[in-house]
């Protein structure tokens, strides 16, 4: 089953320091050891990847950093990252989402249509016990499958800095979690303009990323643009710069509302024209830069590499059917 976590039940304040305050410092000479070990016995790097193979070589999710995801209202931020998850859970990892903008139920009904890869509301379902049924099948494997590996926390509205870096840092020393994900920073940080408590909250996210060997998947608004058909950089997220600036990974999100348009008017749509970018304006630790294509299938609210692709079936631990 999946888990909500509370402040009823947790006392996040014991996590609201670093448990372990003592600075380490150590010669040259044990870190120099440490490059001679890795040369003589190579380590596979633990990275985890997007759910999308097209991907791999492009971009990857590694310990201890931060991406921020970024996107104007409504460009699918939350549902995006949502997907991300399940990739990541596909490939073993565990993951905890706090929301402050959704209830844990209704992220899981988002995240459970992408899994099964249906819209439970479809018409096909109420007239059809067989097909009600294999639904069913598919969501009681969605309970199973991310029993002990998905957690929620359960608070909407503004909280603290203070309280989300607790949430994290318990997630990470008592459950295991290698994933977090923030939506959204403004929720976390009172005041668009206060650009020192932004700094300190990015600041200390990147710590305890750093710290615990986690990554932290943080969710930022972008200023209004000129246009719908603006693309979004780095330079265009709301608040300090800061943010972008001592993060790892920078990913805007942009929904191409200009297509959305043509289909709409009746227009000749390119089925090759993506329905969604995710611009990568910065890794850090990678050599690419640039822009992801993917298309949207609405029944399953997956993002498809290809257009034209049956939506994506995930598989045990380990990998997904991509």
């Amino acid at each position: 089953m999946t888990y909500f976590l509370t402040a009823d039940d947790i006392d996040f304040s014991l996590y609201e320091k670093e448990t372990d305050a003592q600075q380490k410092v150590k010669p040259a000479k044990d870190y120099v050891q440490e490059l001679i070990d890795r040369i003589k016995s190579p380590t596979r790097p633990n990275h985890r990847y997007m759910p999308w193979a097209k991907t791999y070589g492009l971009f990857q999710f590694r310990p201890g950093e931060v991406t921020v995801w970024g996107g104007a209202n409504g460009n699918g931020k939350s549902m995006v990252t949502g997907f991300v998850s399940l990739g990541l859970l596909a490939q073993g990892e565990r993951c905890c989402i706090a929301s402050f903008e959704m209830k844990p139920i209704r992220t899981l009904e988002r995240m459970a249509r992408q899994f099964s890869g249906y819209n439970p509301q479809d018409p096909a379902f109420a007239g059809s016990p067989e097909a009600t049924k294999s639904l069913l099948e598919l969501y009681d494997q969605f309970k199973d499958w991310t029993d002990n590996r998905l957690w929620l926390y359960d608070q909407q509205g503004t909280v603290t800095a203070s309280q989300v870096c607790a949430v994290a840092r318990y997630c990470a020393k008592e459950l295991g979690v290698t994933h977090m994900f923030i939506d959204s920073l403004m929720k976390c940080v009172q005041g668009e303009d206060d650009y020192n408590g932004q700094k300190s909250f990015v600041d200390e996210l990147t710590a305890i990323a750093r710290d615990y060997s986690i990554h932290i998947h943080l969710v930022h608004h972008i200023k209004k643009p000129a246009s719908e058909d603006t693309k979004p950089g780095k330079y265009d997220f709301k608040g300090t710069g800061a943010i972008t600036d001592q993060v790892d990974n920078v990913i805007a999100v942009w929904r191409n509302k200009p297509k959305e348009r043509k289909r709409e008017a009746g227009q000749m749509v390119e089925d090759t024209e993506p329905d969604c970018l995710l611009i990568c304006d910065k890794q850090r630790n990678g050599e690419w830069e640039g822009t992801i294509g993917l298309w949207f299938d609405k029944d399953s609210q997956q993002y498809l590499p290809n257009p034209g692709q049956q939506p994506m079936e995930m598989s045990v631990p380990g990998g997904t059917n991509y």
